[in-house]
This record gives structure tokens, C-alpha cells and sequence, in this order.
């Protein structure tokens, strides 16, 4: 049995910085001798943690916990005694010796072995990976992908960028003459649970998800565009197209609504700048750190959560968020937003979009732009260059200003029922507030900002405040984002479709061949899509895998509910035709009006755009009035 020796202790506690140690995990001030930050054992808004350096020990006096700051590891991290000493002992390079005569290291504490080897395994698999994308040939398209996004050889090395090969027995090979047992690799979460010998990314750029701490706990892939041709000149494939991305299943040691994008490389520019950026994709982010903006991270897969909240705000005062400027990713900063708000962190919304750099307008937020203007981060770093996309970030507004210019472009304020659902559309925010001063300035800011009285805004918010049984029900009527709940889920023809395929699975590869992601514009039914293309990458099977891979409870309540009604049984090989006619069509015939509208106010203004845009829009016309044809039977 392994013992920690007491001298190994005692040069631990000597050498110890409290405040390093501590700073990892709360943001602290300094206020007289001590340093103060919001206690991580319990919900507060008013700092009653404190840290005595010299005495290396903390204590809070709301909820009454204190000690040594081995403990404080202890307490945060689930850890033994000897295993947080062999954490700070690594940490300031420590040599651990081991005796009979000390603190015992715990015998068969699988749990800690298992996640050692699986950060070995993955620092391993990231090396190679990282090699195949830089010096392989089969990496060279995914190598060209990521240069043509003006990513540096720096930055590709920094993120440890990488390539998974085609041959999905390659990395089993290559792992197994290493030594790893088929057991391990198995349990490792990097190949098919039904298939232990077929990995689980094949032929896709990889994106190392790394933890604070750098290790590599999880992966991230996304498919690699195929050169522009004849046939696809978006240059993003043939005619089915994979999900863009898949990440690896959680495990032990990976939690995503626990783990944020790049946070070990964005954290020491987080303590500095007390700011954070938020992204929406690995791309942004690494576009970000590309030109100079090193505080930039990102969510996996999920919408931004409390716990990644929380998490930031050990080291940030202020978020700023960079989301896509569609539908979409307007919903997504709602969200956000009130997902700050709800864990301390005031927040800004950055408004990225086209060439001008100059203050952005809560107009910016409300109707669609430009189609050709760049709506990410990624974009403007590849068509503009570095700095353009460094003077993009100093565009923003705060986030009452965002969700006020939302309220205003998404109900009509003009007409009393228009004005109360947008003075209600504010309501979750007032909630999340921990100021009455603030929640009295906002109260002041929606009268003005949709025409009410003050007093009148203020009774309605009571109203609701006290109508316990509803709270929660409808954060935001009917518009976007939501509040401390999610926003229910509505069956719509693509939902409908998709959850069909979810109760039929053997259908599903005739289902992805006909009809692929791009073409599925539902955010409920884009996740049920992703998590049964994971299921089908990873050869896996049986409803219970297919929710765990949700990572929405509402959808995964929904899915379960309705499998237990049956109507997805009768007949599936009809409904799935049925609805991938209906969807096609519907997106056929949306783009058609959009077409006709165009047609008509080029006519009018009598001029045509450069290239030929009109000849180009009547001929895509024809087409698609063809494929309707052949979609209707006509």
C-alpha cells in the first residue's frame, strides 16, 4: 500500500499559493488584509468567502465552511486527502514521496486510475491525430480546409488541431501496438460501444476538448469540405450532407454542460482583462485567438448553462457574446443572456456582421441582413483579416439594450396586445437581476422603450412574480430564448419526421441518404437529427442511447412521451416518405417566394446585379418549379 510521506505534506503546504490555488475556482478582490469572492459552496450575490493568504486558509462566513486549502481541493474537487495533495504536488512540481509512515493512498480507486489512463490515452491520441492533420497526406485536405480559414501553423498547434483517418480501424491498430488492452480502449469513449474495434471519428478535423487543467478529456469533429465543383459550388459536398459536427459521448471525466471550448487557454487572459468572449463554435473561437482575442471560449454542443456560467465567473466580470446575426443565433443570446444575469455575470452583445466596424445599433439585432455579409467571427477572420476582426469585437451593446431592440423587432408594439407580450418578453431578465436599483432603471427603460407607462409595466411584472404556479411556464411568450426553463417543444412536420426515424432506427440510413441536415431548420429536430447520427457513426442502437445523446431534457421528455403513444409505428415506411416529400417541398417553396420576391424588385428598380443576378435567379426558378413538380407528382 502506497503512503504520501509527511514530509511530501509539509513541503505541499509550505510551498502553496493560497491565492493561485483558490483564483481557480473563484474570482477574489483584495478589501483590507483579506481577499473576497462569492462563496462556491453556496448561492450568494454579496461576497461572504474570504481567503487569508498567509494563513493559507478560507472561510465563509454565509454558509459557515472553511479550513486549510488542501481541504478547499478537497471540497471542490471530490478529492481523498492524498489525492489533493498529489494535485498540488504536481501542480507546483512537487517530488511526491511515498513511506510507510504518512497518509495512505487509497487502494483500488478506479474511478481516479481510470481517469490518469484515459488522459494519457487521449494526450496520446491527440499527438497523433495532431501529426496526420500536419504531416500526413491524408490530412492535406482537412490541413488545406483549416489554412484556407486563415488559421496559422501557431494557432493549429496551440489548439492541437488534428485529423481523424478514413479507416476507422486504423486508430484500434495503431493504440492496440502500443499496449492498450482491448478492455481499456473499449471503456475509452473513442470507439463504437457495439463495435469495440471501430473508432468512433473517421475522416474528420478534430478539435481537442481540453479542461482547465489541459488535459484532453474529449474530442470534437467536424466534417471536412470537399473542393468547390460542378455540383456543389458551396464546396461542402454531394447531395447528402453529415452533420457538420459530432462530439464525443460524456463520460466520467467529460461533462459538456460542465466544460467550456478552449477555457485552459483562455483563462489567464480572463484573469487579466476580467472579460470573457462566448462563441458559438470551435471555428469562432479559434478565429478569435487567430487575431489576438486570447478570452474567447465556446459551449459543447448545448446552449450556454448555469454550470459554464458559474464557471466563468471565477474569473469574469463581463461576457460578451458573439453569436451568429440569424434567427438562430438571436434566440441563442437571449438565452444567454439570461443565463448570465441568472449567475452574476453582466453581459454585453457583440454584433460582428459585414464590413462596417463602427457602434452597433439596436436595429442591428432586429430584421435579416445582408446574405453576403460575414455573421461569425470564422467569416470575418477569413475575408477581412485579423484586425478587421478585432475592431468588430468593440461593437456591442448591453444586454437590456439587445433584448429591448428584440422586443421591439419581434412584436408589434403598436397594438396593446403586441406591447404587453413585449414588455413580458423582458420579464425573465428582471427576474435574473440581483438589484432593485438596476430592476427599477429597467422598468424605466421598457416604458420608453415600448410606449407604456412605468407604473403599469411594474404591476404586470408583480403580477407575475407572485403568480407562483405559472412562474416558469412561459418565460418568454412566444417569442425567443427563454427563462430558467426551456422553451416547450411543438410538433412541427420536421419534428414529426424525425421522431419517426428515432422509433424506426433500422430506416435511418435510407432516411439520411435522402435528406440531409442543411435541409432541417428546426433546432429541435436538428438535435434529434445529430444525436441518431452519432448513434448510426457509432453503430449504437436502442432508444435509451438516443436520449442520453440529447442533450435537451424538454426534447428528451417530448421524444419519450410520444414513443410510448405508438404513432410513429404504424405504417413508418409511408410517414418517412411522406414527411421527406413535405419537408423538401416546404423548403422548395419558401425559397421559391424568396426568389419571386427578388425577381420582382430588381423589375421594379428596373437594373440588375452585377453577374448576371437575375438571369441567375430565373434560371434557380425553373429549377426548383421542376423539382416541385417531381416532389407533388404534378
Amino acid at each position: 500500500m502506497a503512503f504520501i510521506s509527511r514530509v511530501t505534506i509539509q513541503e505541499v503546504n509550505d510551498r502553496l499559493d493560497a491565492l493561485a490555488v483558490v483564483g481557480d475556482y473563484v474570482r477574489l478582490e483584495k478589501k483590507g488584509g483579506r481577499y473576497w469572492g462569492l462563496c462556491p459552496f453556496h448561492n450568494e450575490k454579496t461576497p461572504s468567502f474570504t481567503v487569508d493568504p498567509g494563513r493559507k486558509m478560507y472561510h465563509c462566513f454565509g454558509c459557515g465552511q472553511g479550513g486549510g486549502i488542501i481541504t478547499f481541493i478537497m471540497e471542490m474537487d471530490k478529492l481523498t486527502f492524498p489525492e489533493a495533495v498529489e494535485t498540488l504536488a504536481r501542480r507546483f512540481g512537487i517530488e511526491i514521496v511515498y513511506e510507510h509512515d504518512g497518509y495512505e493512498v487509497p487502494a483500488g480507486d478506479g474511478g481516479k486510475k481510470n481517469a490518469e489512463e484515459a488522459a494519457e490515452l487521449y494526450r496520446r491520441v491527440t499527438v497523433s491525430f495532431h501529426h496526420m492533420l500536419l504531416e500526413r497526406p491524408e490530412g492535406k485536405r482537412a490541413l488545406d480546409y483549416v489554412e484556407s480559414r486563415k488559421i496559422s501553423r501557431e494557432t493549429m498547434d496551440r489548439f492541437r488541431l488534428g485529423f481523424s483517418p478514413p479507416d476507422r480501424y486504423w486508430l484500434f491498430q495503431f493504440l492496440s501496438k502500443k499496449g492498450y488492452s482491448e478492455e481499456f480502449l473499449a471503456a475509452s469513449g473513442l470507439f463504437s460501444e457495439r463495435y469495440p474495434r471501430s473508432s468512433f471519428f473517421s475522416g474528420r478535423l478534430m478539435f481537442p476538448i481540453v479542461d482547465r487543467n489541459g488535459n484532453t478529456v474529449a474530442f470534437g469533429g467536424r466534417v471536412v469540405p470537399s473542393p468547390p465543383d460542378e455540383h456543389s459550388p458551396s464546396g461542402e459536398g454531394g447531395a447528402r450532407e453529415e452533420p457538420k459536427y459530432i462530439n464525443s459521448r460524456e463520460s466520467p471525466w467529460y461533462k459538456k454542460r460542465e466544460t467550456l471550448f478552449a477555457v485552459d487557454l483562455a483563462i489567464p487572459e480572463i484573469r487579466k482583462t476580467k472579460e470573457a468572449y462566448l462563441c458559438e463554435g470551435y471555428m469562432d473561437v479559434i478565429a478569435l485567438h487567430e487575431a489576438g482575442i486570447r478570452n474567447a471560449v465556446a459551449p459543447l454542443g448545448t446552449a450556454f448553462t448555469d454550470e459554464q456560467a458559474k464557471l466563468l465567473r471565477r474569473w469574469a466580470e463581463r461576457l460578451n457574446l458573439v453569436f451568429d446575426s440569424d434567427d438562430a443565433g438571436r434566440a441563442a443570446a437571449v438565452k444567454a443572456v439570461l443565463t448570465a444575469r441568472r449567475n452574476g455575470l453582466p453581459c454585453f452583445v457583440v454584433a460582428p456582421g459585414g464590413r462596417d466596424a463602427g457602434p452597433a445599433a439596436p436595429n442591428d439585432t432586429a430584421g435579416p441582413k445582408d446574405p453576403a455579409a460575414p455573421k461569425d467571427p470564422a467569416d470575418i477572420l477569413q475575408l477581412f483579416g485579423p484586425q478587421t476582426l478585432q475592431k468588430s469585437m468593440k461593437c456591442f451593446i448591453n444586454d437590456l439594450e439587445y433584448l429591448l431592440a428584440r422586443g421591439r423587432s419581434i412584436f408589434d408594439v403598436s397594438n396593446p396586445e403586441g406591447k404587453a407580450r413585449a414588455v413580458a418578453f423582458l420579464f425573465p431578465y428582471l427576474e435574473a437581476l440581483d438589484s432593485d436599483v438596476s430592476r427599477d432603471d429597467c422598468f424605466t427603460a421598457a416604458a420608453e422603450a415600448f410606449g407604456a407607462e412605468k407604473a403599469a409595466v411594474q404591476r404586470d411584472y408583480e403580477r407575475r412574480r407572485l403568480d407562483t404556479p405559472r412562474r416558469g411556464q412561459d418565460a418568454s411568450p412566444r417569442g425567443e430564448g427563454g427563462a430558467q426553463s426551456e422553451k416547450p417543444v411543438v410538433m412541427n412536420d420536421e419534428l414529426f419526421l424525425l421522431a419517426v426515424v428515432a422509433f424506426n432506427f433500422h430506416r435511418y440510413p435510407e432516411f439520411r441518404a435522402a435528406l440531409s441536415i442543411k435541409e432541417i431548420e428546426d433546432p429541435a429536430a436538428k438535435e434529434l437529427f445529430v444525436a441518431m447520427e452519432e448513434c448510426f457513426v457509432n453503430e449504437e442502437s436502442g432508444i435509451d442511447t438516443l436520449l442520453a445523446r440529447i442533450s435537451s431534457a424538454v426534447l428528451r421528455n417530448f421524444i419519450a412521451g410520444k414513443g410510448v403513444s405508438g404513432e410513429f409505428t404504424l405504417n413508418p415506411e409511408r410517414l418517412i416518405s411522406d414527411g421527406i416529400r413535405r419537408v423538401k417541398a416546404r423548403r422548395l417553396h419558401r425559397r421559391l417566394t424568396e426568389i419571386v420576391a427578388g425577381i420582382r424588385r430588381m423589375r421594379h428598380e428596373e437594373r440588375e446585379s452585377p453577374g448576371n443576378r437575375l438571369d441567375d435567379l430565373l434560371a434557380e426558378k425553373m429549377q426548383i418549379d421542376n423539382e416541385l413538380r417531381q416532389l407533388e407528382g404534378k
